[in-house]
């Protein structure tokens, strides 16, 4: 399940951020960073995933 969180970091990182912390601040947070430019979304997103347990 990490690879596919990690190529939906690539491609829609609200959706990556949602996935592992589900309707929090962080989520919001990628949210607003994925309207204001993809890059930072992305850079969020992947630290979310690759940092962050569900749960």
């Amino acid at each position: 399940m990490i690879i596919v969180k990690i190529i939906l970091s690539l491609i829609l990182p609200p959706v990556a951020a949602f996935l592992q912390v589900g309707l929090t601040t962080h989520f919001w947070i990628n949210l607003a960073l994925s309207l204001l430019g993809l890059v930072p979304g992305v850079i969020h997103a992947l630290w979310l995933v690759l940092t962050k347990q569900k749960g």
